[in-house]
């Protein structure tokens, strides 16, 4: 069974999606919700003390759909700790792939679990800002707000 609520953050509605053992979607937007779940409930708290400044790292089960190297990238984005940043070469380099910083970017770019899987902490090889799919000025404010 699909599971799925939207929640408001302060800087959009995220939709968060789960097969009742995990978060298999998370990503800003709404859609038509559906009975709630344990593990859903306890995003929506983690999400809630995160933006509060009381959370720095989730702990919930996730359980992203994408190819074995989008799945790599992802876990690797996810040991970027709480406030920190990494380049996309970065990340290549710690998969002991350093000339695929480009497809790095792809998988961020394909990343089904914003948030969860902390694709909002990777930057361009200067340390400006690049895409995200909920927005520039949203990355720029997580950043911001891990930094506090």
């Amino acid at each position: 069974m699909t599971y799925i609520r939207n929640h408001t953050l302060p800087f959009g509605t995220v939709h968060i999606v789960s097969d009742g053992s995990a978060i298999t979607r998370l990503y800003t937007g709404a859609a038509e919700e559906t009975v709630s779940c344990a593990v859903i409930d306890t995003c929506i708290r983690q999400l809630d003390e995160y933006v509060a400044g009381s959370r720095r790292e989730f702990d919930l089960p996730a359980a992203p759909k994408g190819t074995d190297f989008q799945r790599s990238v992802w876990a690797a984005l996810r040991t970027i700790p709480c406030g920190q940043t990494r380049t996309y070469g970065e990340i290549a380099a710690q998969l002991g792939r350093p000339k695929a910083a480009r497809a790095v970017g792809g998988a961020c770019n394909k990343n089904p679990i914003l948030l969860l899987i902390p694709c909002h902490r990777v930057v361009g090889s200067d340390g400006s800002l690049t895409g995200f799919a909920a927005g520039l000025e949203v990355k720029q404010q997580l950043l911001e707000l891990e930094r506090e």
